[in-house]
């Protein structure tokens, strides 16, 4: 029996590749989902669906998705003793996706989540006595604000950063790296903004990307952006939901992947004023751009009386908009070469990504914490 321990379930990331293991593991195997006791009664909701459409004789063949109660951020996970160490004697493979996925995270819950969350979930792994892969997710935007191409190999640059989310993130990366170095048999995985499934549009929230979108579609056909000087140089990568888990399943199940950072990111993303154009043209706008600069922007959402509650856009993701690093993706495409998986272009899925939008207007910025 292999057993998978996996936190970030029932997440957006994290529900996904659940269902994507379940196609590599097979009856006997168990997949371990940490989970917080105020998600179960979705966590229960989600496992119904991942295992339903299989049918009776079908499921028999899955592995077993059992839910344990707990909280990365408490040394042991939260676990009791017992089911701790039947879990460490049973797990041969650890992914750990939990994070707090906020731009506007606070330092103490950054730290609490992204930084000791994952020093726990490394303790745990170390001590799981036949571990054979800790599977990481980290960002793209452990890079922070380095002015240039960013690549697979680089991590401490001496960088800058927008926020919380990317400082604990990269701190993250730093211990998850020292104790690859040490000798953890460990992958990491940098995506860049993830938005939507490209063929169905799915999410479980809307940020990034979204916000422009939103404040788009509340416009008449004729919509005033506000866009940055070198819009039409710097870029957004952003990256589709099923790339991202179709790329960590895959790339999961190499030998050769072990020790490797893998960047998944578009390798030929729009810039700032493209994505602006092709959002604004499949949401039937014809775009007004009006020149501002990232500081007027910045401090106008956050101090000038209305302009937020007017546009809705997170001052935190104004720093996107005039982003100066560029990410390569050497070792993603390398090793999924053959495999069908690739990044579609953003033009591809714009307008499935729009029509999700349209249908689901329910659907807010809150991160799960």
């Amino acid at each position: 029996m292999t057993t998978v321990f996996l936190t970030g379930f029932p997440g957006f990331l994290g529900s996904a590749l659940v269902e994507r293991l379940l196609d590599r593991y097979g009856t006997g195997d168990e997949i371990a989902c940490l989970i917080q006791s105020k998600y179960r009664d979705e966590a229960e909701s989600r496992v119904d669906e991942l295992l339903s459409p299989a049918g009776t004789e079908a499921a028999e063949t899955e592995p077993a998705i059992r839910l344990h109660e707990g909280d990365i951020t408490a040394q042991g996970l939260g676990l009791d003793d017992e089911t701790a160490d039947r879990l460490q004697s049973d797990t041969a493979e650890v992914y750990h996706l939990a994070a707090v996925y906020d731009l506007g995270v606070s330092e103490d819950v950054g730290r609490a989540v992204n930084v000791r969350g994952t020093d726990h979930v490394l303790d745990f792994a170390e001590a799981c006595p036949d571990i054979e892969r800790f599977q990481y997710v980290s960002t793209c935007y452990v890079s922070g604000r380095y002015d240039g191409v960013f690549t697979e190999e680089m991590l401490r640059e001496g960088q800058t950063f927008n926020n919380w989310y990317e400082a604990t993130k990269f701190l993250a990366e730093v211990e998850v790296q020292k104790r690859m170095a040490e000798g953890l048999p460990a992958t990491i995985y940098r995506p860049a903004i993830a938005v939507g499934d490209s063929r169905t549009g799915e999410t479980q929230k809307y940020d990034g990307p979204y916000f422009v979108l939103q404040w788009l579609l509340r416009q008449p056909r004729l919509a005033v952006l506000p866009l940055p000087p070198g819009a039409d140089e710097f870029e957004i990568n952003v990256v589709p939901r099923d790339f991202v888990v179709d790329a960590i399943a895959h790339l999961s199940g190499l030998d050769e992947s072990e020790g490797v950072v893998y960047q998944l990111a578009d390798p030929n993303p729009p810039t700032v004023a493209e994505m602006s154009r092709l959002l604004a043209d499949a949401a039937d706008r014809r775009l007004v751009s009006v020149p501002t600069t990232r500081t007027i922007a910045k401090r106008s959402l956050e101090s000038v009386p209305g302009v937020y509650r007017l546009m809705r856009i997170e001052p935190e993701s104004v720093n996107y908009f005039t982003h100066p690093t560029r990410y390569t993706s050497g070792h993603t495409l390398r090793d999924l070469s053959g495999s069908g998986i690739s990044c579609p272009p953003f033009g591809d899925y714009v307008e499935t990504l729009v029509e999700f939008v349209r249908e689901n207007p329910e659907i807010d910025s809150s991160a799960m914490v």
